[in-house]
């Protein structure tokens, strides 16, 4: 019996994943014919669960490059946003999304690599880095996150966190039966 591997897309996945790639654009002038957007799909998947670097993707799952302007071109067209907006709703009608406890915190990671969102990381000798501040429900499903540079306080990506969740919060009569919401902060977050 052989064992799936962990990047491979299960059937029934691909079904709920497929509707939501974007068209490819079109090239007048033909060319090589575009790799299936699943393989692709799995080949980012891959990089995903290892952490290897793209271009040490291997060989047998797409050529690095093709996977990697796939990855670019989809992220452009909102395509990742997408596949969390629609997990998290599968994840509201299975589970429910905890609204009652929410929390949000911020880390900074090092980015020496890194152009617009970066700036001088406080901690590390003005080193390049950037903040990610992430909103989760009570149970530690991400709702929101937003990236800026290192040197931003969490309590000035507060606002933008809590702006940029991608589903929906209840309407005011639905929280009115559910209870009141708690937001959970750190020390960081004391000058809001």
């Amino acid at each position: 019996m052989s064992r799936t591997k962990p990047w491979m897309v299960s059937d029934e996945f691909w079904e709920n994943v497929e509707p939501l790639v974007p068209e490819a654009p079109s090239h007048e002038r033909g060319g090589r014919p575009r790799m299936p957007n699943r393989q692709a799909f799995e080949a980012m998947v891959y990089v995903l669960r290892t952490g290897i670097q793209w271009n040490a993707l291997p060989r047998e799952l797409g050529a690095s490059s093709t996977v990697h302007a796939r990855f670019q071109e989809w992220e452009r067209e909102g395509f990742f946003e997408e596949l969390w907006r629609a997990g998290l709703v599968e994840y509201e009608e299975m589970e429910g999304i905890e609204w009652e406890w929410q929390s949000v915190d911020g880390v900074m990671t090092k980015a020496p690599l890194g152009r617009g969102a970066t700036g001088p990381n406080p901690t590390d000798r003005a080193k390049k880095g950037v903040k990610r501040s992430m909103l989760t429900d009570g149970t530690g499903i991400p709702l929101a996150v937003v990236v800026d540079g290192a040197n931003r306080n969490d309590a000035k990506l507060l606002a933008a966190t809590l702006d940029g969740i991608v589903v929906a919060r209840p309407t005011s009569e639905e929280e009115e039966e559910e209870g009141s919401e708690h937001l959970c902060l750190d020390a960081g977050y004391d000058s809001t």
